[in-house]
């Protein structure tokens, strides 16, 4: 199967949201695996070979089960504020 554009540049964001995951958090190692296996997967599709749905599918999704989780680690601003 060869992905349509709009997957093509939902894997491309994905892969920049989860380059930009803090160092200090504790899901940038997973999410430094997967943006290797996400980048080796378009490689393989420029270089013509087919992509299943289920691979892209299971990278969509837990690219954005990292992002989710990793935001639960951001502090609330407005909490803090109260706090101090």
């Amino acid at each position: 199967m060869t992905p349509d554009n709009h997957q093509l540049e939902l894997l491309q964001l994905l892969i920049a949201r989860l380059e930009r995951l803090s160092a200090d958090s504790t899901w940038s190692h997973r999410a430094s695996g997967l943006r290797g296996n996400m980048l080796r997967v378009l490689e393989e599709i420029a270089s013509g070979q087919p992509v299943t749905e289920v691979r892209l599918t299971l990278l969509f999704d837990a690219g954005f089960e990292i992002l989710r989780k990793a935001a639960l680690e951001i502090p609330d601003l407005e909490m803090a504020m109260k706090k101090g």
